[in-house]
């Protein structure tokens, strides 16, 4: 069976500081025609840090898309003119939560939502965290505070709510999964 859809035509609607939409036409597999939304996005990452005291580091912010206050793991996007996804990863670690891994373990490959965005994240996991010697500024438009729970807690924050992305909810479970193979 073929899947492949054909693009006849396609055209921005929207031009932002983070996202394009483009609106396409496609040709079915079948002959039949299609329109699709598409949200463009140059990339992100996203770090899973867990503390020498077996804690595992959030932010919490404000989602205005949600209308909320949520915990999730420290992310951000790839801007254009990175080119090492393993150097945003640390920006972001020191921007979001002041600290610097020794090193960063690549831990999934995955896109956020593909029905209808091409958002790739590179989800790292951070090893032997120290403080940052020097402070980068923080994103003008960010007003976050950092939050160490344990797995039983933030397990816990999944099941109230309050973590509720997907990347945050990945990351709880990769835990859990490497604490059962330790016990």
């Amino acid at each position: 069976m073929k899947y492949e859809e054909e693009v006849i035509s396609s055209k921005e609607v929207y031009r932002g500081k983070i996202i394009r939409v483009e609106e396409e036409q496609v040709k079915l597999p079948n002959g039949e025609k299609a329109k699709r939304e598409i949200v463009r996005h140059h990339g992100a990452v996203a770090i899973i840090c867990v503390t020498a005291e077996n804690k595992m580091i959030f932010v919490k912010q404000w989602r205005e898309p949600m209308q909320r206050v949520t915990l999730e793991i420290p992310a951000g996007k790839i801007e254009v003119n990175e080119t090492d996804p393993k150097r945003t990863a640390i920006r972001e670690l020191n921007e979001e939560v002041r600290l610097h891994p020794e090193s960063l373990e690549l831990i999934a490959d995955f896109y956020t939502s593909p029905g209808f965005a091409d958002e790739r994240m590179l989800m790292y996991f951070a090893h032997n965290l120290q403080p940052v010697s020097e402070e980068l500024p923080q994103d003008a438009d960010e007003f976050l505070n950092t939050v160490e729970l344990t797995l039983e807690e933030a397990k816990e924050k999944i099941k109230s709510g309050l973590i509720c992305d997907s990347k945050t909810i990945m990351a709880v479970w990769k835990w859990e999964l490497l604490e059962l193979r330790r016990s």
